[in-house]
């Protein structure tokens, strides 16, 4: 790290995973001069950041990191350092929904949070502002500062929240033309003047009447809210997918109108075998658990269905598989076309391909799953699973033999496929069914495919 610059900041970002990276490299990019710290404990992927191969696909992110790293990005290990030169650190650490104790399956599990937190503390030799970018419960900044300013002195830390609101997928594009960035701080002098440092920091090159400043509970709130009601609008319209179905009706259609209504707007209406990631059904449950814990069980409940429903429409689709394959899957090969939650990513947490997966295999059928990005992490989700699976990145080879193809993630390249080679080295009847209306199914049936499609006859 260069320390002959005389720079007009020095920022910190304590995490290099999928929002740390990418908004640190826009950061840097956009105000040129401020030195940018990326600091993480995992050293493999911190190798990765400094490497040409970077530990995450984004389309974008590659020709950002190139631009600025080594200018005034830089990567490392060494927190305490970090911790000890930055004036504005922002934490971008894990917050997954905790596996045990009070709270299981819905609270956050902050002990990541926690200890950074503390080695902050510990570190630092200067005062602070300390941004909240992971997703966090209402009111964990009021934890954080009581952690951070525990026993007075000299050092003061003013924490700010600023959750981040990128889409896997589109991240470098929405960190580039942000719909808004939102800036809580405490309603107080030293709160608001840290949050006018963060203000001035977006305002080298987002507009200032999409810089929105509130205080810190709203900031935080709205982060869960934002993605629960985007979850809940896939959920919604997977629910009529499946009267759809019954009654004959054109899931698309009926999106298309709806959609039109300006009242609503047609994004997020996209029938499917559910959403995916690592933040919608995690934000929900946590918003649940602290619905519960406030007394509001009928909110709780109403938040807990929206999960559940897509739970059911990945349930739902592998029931329409097994019927459409004559009742039995044993033994027969299935192609997997795409394994990430959504396309543009290799990210497969909280996919819907997991949970198909799995269910697939339980009915003792054989997968062969095919993937542009996301084959590595399919390996390590599947690892120890019983049953047949193989891994190819070429679809003409994964479907070559198959008795179906699943397609799962909405790659474009899939919509492109020679499907006429496939179908002649499929086994008949050959059927295919589309978990993300991408294909053209009236072209499939012309070729002889049996097609399954959500939400259509």
């Amino acid at each position: 790290m260069s320390t002959s610059v005389a720079w007009a900041r020095t920022v910190l970002c304590i995490g290099a995973g999928y929002v740390g990276g990418p908004t640190m490299a826009m950061i840097a990019a956009r105000c040129p001069t401020y030195r940018v710290i990326v600091v993480d404990v995992n050293a493999e992927r911190i190798a990765a950041w400094q490497s040409e191969q970077l530990p995450i696909y984004e389309p974008g992110l590659a020709e950002l990191v190139a631009e600025t790293r080594g200018r005034n990005l830089f990567f490392s290990t060494d927190l305490p350092g970090a911790i000890a030169e930055a004036e504005i650190i922002f934490v971008s650490v894990n917050t997954p929904t905790k596996t045990f104790g009070r709270g299981a399956g819905k609270a956050a599990d902050l002990q990541f949070w926690e200890k950074t937190a503390r080695q902050i503390r510990e570190c630092a030799t200067s005062s602070k502002i300390v941004v909240e970018k992971s997703t966090l419960p209402v009111r964990t900044a009021e934890a954080m500062e009581r952690i951070l300013n525990q026993g007075g002195g000299a050092i003061h830390f003013e924490v700010l929240s600023n959750p981040e609101f990128l889409a896997e997928g589109t991240a470098v594009r929405d960190l580039e033309n942000p719909d808004r960035v939102l800036v809580g701080s405490a309603d107080t002098p030293l709160g608001r003047q840290a949050a006018q440092e963060l203000v001035e920091l977006y305002a080298h090159w987002v507009p200032r009447e999409r810089i929105l400043t509130t205080n810190v509970w709203s900031s935080e709130l709205s982060k869960l809210a934002a993605n629960a009601f985007l979850a809940q609008r896939i959920s919604s319209i997977n629910s009529l997918s499946a009267l759809c179905e019954a009654t004959q009706a054109d899931v698309t259609e009926v999106a298309r109108a709806v959609g039109m209504d300006s009242r609503i707007g047609p994004r997020f209406l996209q029938a499917g075998v559910g959403f995916g990631g690592s933040c919608f059904k995690k934000d929900i449950l946590n918003l649940v658990y602290l619905c519960e814990q406030y007394g509001l069980t009928e909110v709780a409940s109403y938040w807990e269905h929206v999960v559940e429903l897509n739970d059911y429409q990945r349930t739902r689709f592998v029931d329409r598989m097994v019927a459409a394959l004559f009742n039995t899957l044993v033994g027969k090969r299935i192609a997997i076309f795409g394994f990430a939650f959504k396309a543009q990513t290799g990210d497969t947490r909280e996919s819907p391909a997991i949970g198909i997966c799995k269910q697939l295999l339980e009915e003792r059928a054989e997968l062969v799953i095919t993937d542009p990005q996301a084959l590595a992490n399919a390996q390590r989700d599947l690892a120890g699973y019983p049953g047949t699976i193989t891994f190819e990145p070429d679809p003409y080879r994964a479907a070559a033999g198959a008795h179906a193809i699943a397609l799962l993630t909405e790659w474009p390249e899939f919509a492109t496929l020679d499907y006429g080679r496939i179908y002649a080295g499929m086994v008949q009847p050959a059927c295919v069914f589309d978990g993300r209306n991408l294909l053209d199914h009236g072209r499939l049936r012309e070729l002889g495919f049996s097609v399954h499609a959500i939400g259509k006859a």
